[in-house]
């Protein structure tokens, strides 16, 4: 029986056809092919009923040759370390494709934090933090937010951090982690990075497409804090949100859900199904809405044989990671459908985690707005790479996007060379 493929597989796949496609360096290829470190431990909490429990935690770090490691930390009930080095490996070409000179890493623990109460979170991250030890550091591997992850448990794991450090050490420690609290280090437009991104290279797909965003339909899949962030960001722009689903259920309103209000509701409620202002429908009513972006931003593989033929509409802009797979991405292409890849698409809380790590690191405070313009500059500048390549190659901007990325890795290992 054939071994079902996973989002891991799929990011070998795109990594090998764009290898081919710019005949990349073989022994290039091999370093790339690797993760440098895997770092797997287990270790036991204390709950509050005073019963110890054992908790997975993983810490994949794939290439630094463009600098330090950086990359999420997620909570998640399922998570191992294929889907962890996948993660990882896209965070090495989001960085490489956006000009960030940071490499790639990921990680997380394997529990469901809706089961736990927020002590017991606390000192679950805590504990994790403390048995990575010298495996991360501020200038070696820079912890942020990920799935199911906050600036709270950023923070714990600053403090945790910092308490194992010499007491003259903390202050120049505290970007070991990114996606912090303002007042602990954090930066504006951290929690809005991905999400303000996304919708400036939406602004700018609708610009080369000559598309007018003012009174434009789209539907968000996943609304946690990329999906409502985006669908919040893309309002001003008199852009229409006609349906949303969730974990709970999809919901859709022909008059357009307000992202606003919808957001305050979920925050109160938790459930978006309940939402009183708009319709319950099931997922395939949900993925046949017709609208002119959609905006993935939930998990792995939700676009597919099975479902891209149900999509009715001109852009697909992947808030989460690997949302496509390479059946989905071949029928997307022959509907004519055009998709902003995620290692593009979602670069923007890369790029803001190297802003604040760039900030605690000369001891500056950035205001909003300078943020946002560096960000702008940033991931539409990767935007035109990624579209050039696609020109140049003849390919789909998928492809175009990991032959920026590893473009850009080979010739700095070209120049640097490999020890000894």
């Amino acid at each position: 029986m054939a071994k079902e493929k996973r989002f891991c597989d799929y990011v070998i796949e795109h990594v090998n056809q764009s290898a081919d496609l710019i005949a990349l360096d073989p022994d290039i290829r091999g370093i790339l092919s690797k993760t440098i470190n895997e770092i797997i431990v287990n270790f036991p909490v204390k709950m509050d009923d005073g019963r110890i429990e054992m908790f997975t935690g993983f810490r994949v770090q794939h290439n630094n040759v463009l600098g330090p490691f950086e990359g999420g930390v997620r909570f998640h009930p399922a998570l191992d370390v294929d889907e962890v080095r996948a993660l990882a490996t896209c965070m090495t070409w989001k960085a490489a494709i956006t000009n960030i000179p940071m490499g790639g890493a990921s990680g997380g623990i394997r529990l469901n934090p809706s089961q736990h109460t927020l002590g017991e979170l606390e000192r679950i991250t805590r504990r994790f933090t403390f048995s990575l030890g010298n495996n991360i550091g501020p200038e070696y591997d820079v912890l942020a937010p990920d799935l199911s992850t906050n600036a709270q448990i950023m923070a714990w794991i600053l403090d945790t951090y910092l308490s194992t450090m010499p007491p003259r050490q903390r202050q120049a420690c505290k970007h070991v982690v990114t996606g912090k609290p303002i007042k602990s280090g954090g930066s504006l437009g951290r929690d809005k990075a991905t999400a303000q991104g996304m919708v400036f290279l939406i602004e700018q797909w609708a610009k080369d497409k000559g598309f007018n965003l003012k009174g434009a339909t789209y539907m968000v899949q996943g609304f946690g804090k990329v999906g409502s962030w985006t669908a919040r960001l893309l309002k001003p722009y008199g852009a229409k949100l006609l349906a949303v689903e969730g974990f709970t259920g999809a919901i859709a309103s022909p008059e357009g859900i307000d992202p606003e209000g919808l957001t305050n509701f979920v925050q109160k409620d938790g459930s978006i199904s309940r939402y009183p202002k708009a319709k319950l429908i099931d997922h395939k009513t949900f993925l046949q809405t017709q609208a002119d972006i959609f905006i993935p931003a939930a998990l792995e593989n939700q676009i597919t044989a099975d479902t891209a033929p149900l999509l009715n509409v001109k852009l697909v802009a992947e808030g989460a990671n690997g949302p496509t797979d390479p059946d989905g991405d071949r029928i997307l292409r022959e509907k004519g459908i055009d998709v902003i890849p995620d290692i593009l698409c979602n670069s923007g809380g890369v790029i803001v985690s190297y802003f604040e790590w760039l900030q605690n690191k000369r001891s500056e405070f950035w205001e909003m707005e300078e943020v946002d313009c560096k960000l702008h500059k940033k991931i539409l500048s990767a935007y035109g790479r990624v579209r050039d390549a696609a020109q140049e190659f003849n390919t789909d901007w998928r492809t175009a996007a990991y032959i920026v990325a590893l473009s850009s890795i080979e010739r700095v290992y070209r120049k640097r060379g490999i020890f000894p």
